[in-house]
């Protein structure tokens, strides 16, 4: 069993950043690749950007440049750094690990003057 725990998000001005947390229990999460997802009400869910157990990231190309996945092994989390942060990058936030059905239950993120 995992259980993915999300935190970080919260109300943020065009062009600031914010720094969202996942932390997961149980054993599968050293050895799966690990994803941040968002989604926006009436749409759906969007993939953001993937990291392997080693550290090679992927990125959604909306995103791409503007944010940054890391993962720590150790503590059994994940992290997704936003700099640059637009109106459209206004969503709830959801980490999942990779190619299975376990989410965390999401964080908001908004992005507003």
């Amino acid at each position: 069993q995992v259980q993915l725990v999300e935190s970080g998000g919260g109300l943020v001005q065009p062009g600031g950043s914010l720094r969202l947390s996942c932390a997961a229990s149980g054993s599968s999460f050293t050895i799966r690749p690990m994803a941040w997802y968002r989604q926006v009400p009436g749409k759906e869910r969007e993939w953001v950007a993937q990291i392997t157990y080693g550290g090679a990231t992927n990125y959604a190309g909306s995103v791409k440049g503007r944010f940054t996945i890391s993962r720590d092994n150790a503590k059994n989390s994940v992290y997704l750094q936003m700099n640059s942060l637009k109106p459209e990058d206004t969503a709830v936030y959801y980490c999942n690990l990779f190619g299975t059905a376990y989410w965390g239950q999401g964080t908001q993120v908004t992005v507003s003057s």
